[in-house]
């Protein structure tokens, strides 16, 4: 029987290829247009005619992106993650580090309530899948290896998200969130 790492190894390559035929670049998904912030998942329709492949791959049928090649793995700037299909806010700058994975990672989601878990035993491993609350995108996954005190790290897909920068939250519909930067100067 293979190893667990053996079948992660595969189950990666499999990902990476997919995501690699498809012709997909960092570039290609880096989507920072402003969209209107909905309080419902838009239909597979109107989400086909927004979204790349690769965005709709990951969000609407539980697809992986490469790592290292994404858009927001190595992102450092200070502002907030949304859901690429909602607008829903996700995580903050504040609470991202390089775990190491080439995925953008993150201590905690930005409040709570805003994700929901499911479990994910796809490709031989046991896994806690996260999802946004209000579009039910797929997002990634947690793990309890992360840095302390809670331990979690949210290994999320950039595809899944749109990145908001901090000079941007008010004009993008996000002013209640300029707060949580402004009482951490010099902080990302």
């Amino acid at each position: 029987m293979p190893s667990s790492l053996t079948r992660l190894a595969t189950a990666l390559a499999l990902v990476l290829g997919a995501a690699c035929a498809a012709g997909e670049t960092p570039e290609a998904h880096a989507d920072n247009q402003p969209r209107p912030i909905r309080t419902a998942k838009p239909s597979a329709e109107q989400l086909r005619k927004e979204l790349t492949p690769l965005q709709y791959t990951v969000t609407q049928e539980n697809g992986t992106e490469a790592p290292f090649k994404n858009a927001y793995w190595n992102n450092h700037e200070a502002g907030i993650y949304v859901d690429i299909t909602t607008g829903q806010p996700l995580f903050s700058s504040l609470d991202k580090y390089d775990s190491g994975t080439g995925w953008p990672s993150f201590t905690r989601p930005i409040k709570p309530g805003a994700l929901f878990e499911k479990r994910d035993q796809t490709h031989g491993m046991d896994r806690v899948e996260v999802r946004s609350k209000t579009g039910d995108a797929h997002l990634g996954h947690v793990f309890d290896d992360g840095p302390k005190p809670a331990g979690l790290r949210y290994c999320i897909n950039s595809a899944s998200l749109r990145f908001v920068p901090v000079d941007q939250l008010a004009a993008q519909g996000y002013p209640e969130l300029q707060a949580r930067f402004a009482k951490t100067p010099g902080k990302r």
